[in-house]
């Protein structure tokens, strides 16, 4: 079988070629999958994509006509994939549900505690001589409320970590998981009420029709005053427009992201020598109570070995036509 994989970089070389069996035969390309380089596919059996990968009706229609049979997500989100054409064309998918779950949580708990105890301003003084402390009072954590949206592995992962900081851990998610919350130690509550009574709000759930900008002006107009918003799921949880208006009214105290609304045209890329046209995320960069990462997240050693496993795995159930629980249909 012979698989395409974009969206390609030196580590997903080295994870993938590391697992894949002889029967594979890998072909990797820097380019992100659109509509304008879905022609990169032909002659493939399958393709391997990742976050910001285009997968809409249009691609998934040409990657059809191009003898692709089968997609496989090194992901676990698939918001970008249209399932429904997927079905229609009978192109198998598959995704990476679990992978690390810790990766994400701890790379949340690092971006929490970098704002909150102002790390990075920190870091940068004192390399230039400054050991003076004055604008780097943060709080407490133990004893606080961390509201966490989305109880699915990551999630899961975070509450363990904050209920060991000794904060006070609430949680939504449509479909709740109560042996958990009582092995772990939260509760769960409606979704008024969590943001209502969170001193910090983080997100770990799937960006669909429903959570799209789940976060919006009514919805942090309802927060305490200085709330602190980390997001490491998917950058359309949030209207972005409001974080930079309720930042600038003092709203929100605190920001981390490591997703972006708008990330495909410049997440996972070096744009250092140019000018990012891309005015809301220069405005987001300019506040000092604001942290942005570039969706790495899930950027650890273990993810990556049990993402290649799990991606070559799917190939392999389809491949063989067995029963694939990591199929999307």
């Amino acid at each position: 079988m012979n698989l395409a994989v974009f969206s390609a970089k030196s580590y997903d070389k080295t994870s993938l070629t590391a697992v894949v069996p002889e029967q594979i035969s890998l072909h990797f390309f820097e380019s992100r999958l659109t509509i304008d380089t879905v022609k990169l596919a032909a002659g493939f059996d399958a393709i391997c994509v990742f976050v910001n990968d285009e997968l809409n009706r249009e691609v998934l229609t040409q990657l059809k006509s191009l003898g692709v049979k089968y997609i496989v997500l090194r992901c676990a989100g698939f918001n970008n994939l249209d399932l429904t054409a997927c079905k229609e064309l009978g192109i198998r998918c598959a995704r990476v549900p679990s992978y690390s779950p810790e990766a994400v949580a701890e790379h949340t708990v690092a971006l929490m505690m970098t704002l909150n105890r102002r790390i990075h301003k920190a870091y940068n003084r004192t390399k230039e001589g400054n050991f003076s402390l004055s604008g780097l009072m943060g709080f407490n954590i133990y004893g606080k409320t961390v509201g966490i949206i989305g109880t699915g592995n990551i999630g899961l992962a975070t509450a363990r970590i904050m209920k060991g900081f000794g904060a006070h851990v609430i949680a939504y998610d449509p479909f709740e998981n109560s042996k958990m919350a009582e092995s772990i130690g939260f509760e769960y509550t409606e979704l008024n009420t969590l943001l209502t009574t969170s001193d910090i709000v983080s997100l770990h759930c799937p960006l669909t029709k429903e959570s799209h900008h789940l976060l919006n002006d009514a919805s942090i107009a309802t927060m305490k005053t200085g709330v602190m918003i980390i997001n490491t799921s998917r950058g359309g949880l949030v209207d972005t427009q409001s974080l930079i208006t309720n930042l600038k009214s003092g709203q929100i105290g605190n920001l981390a992201l490591d997703v972006y609304e708008q990330e495909s045209e410049l997440f996972f890329e070096d744009h250092s020598s140019s000018i990012i046209q891309d005015d809301v995320l220069q405005r987001l960069l300019s506040f000092p109570n604001v942290i942005i990462t570039g969706h790495q997240g899930f950027f650890t050693a273990e993810a990556l070995e049990q993402i290649a496993v799990t991606t070559i795995n799917n190939l392999n159930l389809f491949a063989e036509e067995k029963a694939n629980p990591n199929s999307l249909f």
